[in-house]
């Protein structure tokens, strides 16, 4: 667990302002999730500077064993087994960053700045996303984003929103986070 109660899911490789990438083992792929929300802090920082994002793409990469395995044409469950829980296949999560909380302050802008290499990657817990949601700003830099599905990221990030408040109040938050988009 990182801090605030977060599960821990990786360690930034790269990142810029506007987004970063983060790496795992596939054993640790259980739980991140498209449109998921996840935060990063400066190990080497004051923690104040809390970076808020969701989660654009997961690529699971390959290796030459596993060109091997599928050339070979006949794939025993050994093998299967062996590839999936004891190598280190490598999993890429590319994060949209959408915002930072600073101070306790929810800010819908890029962060001043990104996070460094190794720092850990969690997903925010409940509390933080609801907390963060409650300012439906964060709807402009999903719908600003480069290179993603932003109507299939923007769904998912309402969607897991929503999810993170209490029963009586999801309809509710459904209903403003689709009045704001209507007057996009």
């Amino acid at each position: 667990m990182t801090a605030a109660g977060t599960y821990d899911i990786g360690r930034v490789l790269r990142a810029s302002t506007e987004g970063f990438t983060c790496g795992l083992r596939s054993q640790e792929l259980q739980y991140p999730a498209y449109g998921a929300f996840v935060q990063t802090m400066h190990l080497n920082g004051d923690g104040s500077l809390v970076v808020i994002g969701v989660i654009t793409a997961i690529r699971i990469d390959d290796d030459p064993l596993v060109r091997q395995l599928i050339m070979a044409n006949t794939m025993n469950e050994a093998a299967l087994r062996d590839q999936r829980e004891n190598r280190l296949v490598p999993v890429e999560i590319d994060v949209l960053s959408i915002g930072y909380m600073h101070n306790g302050h929810s800010i819908y802008n890029l962060p001043p700045r990104p996070p460094m290499s190794l720092d850990p990657v969690g997903l925010c817990n409940a509390d933080t996303i609801e907390y963060f949601t409650e300012g439906l700003d964060f709807i402009r830099l999903i719908l600003k984003a480069r290179n993603v599905s932003t109507e299939d990221l923007l769904g998912a990030a309402i969607r897991g929103a929503a999810q993170s408040r209490a029963t009586q109040h999801q309809r509710a938050f459904l209903v403003a986070a689709g009045r704001r988009l209507a007057g996009c």
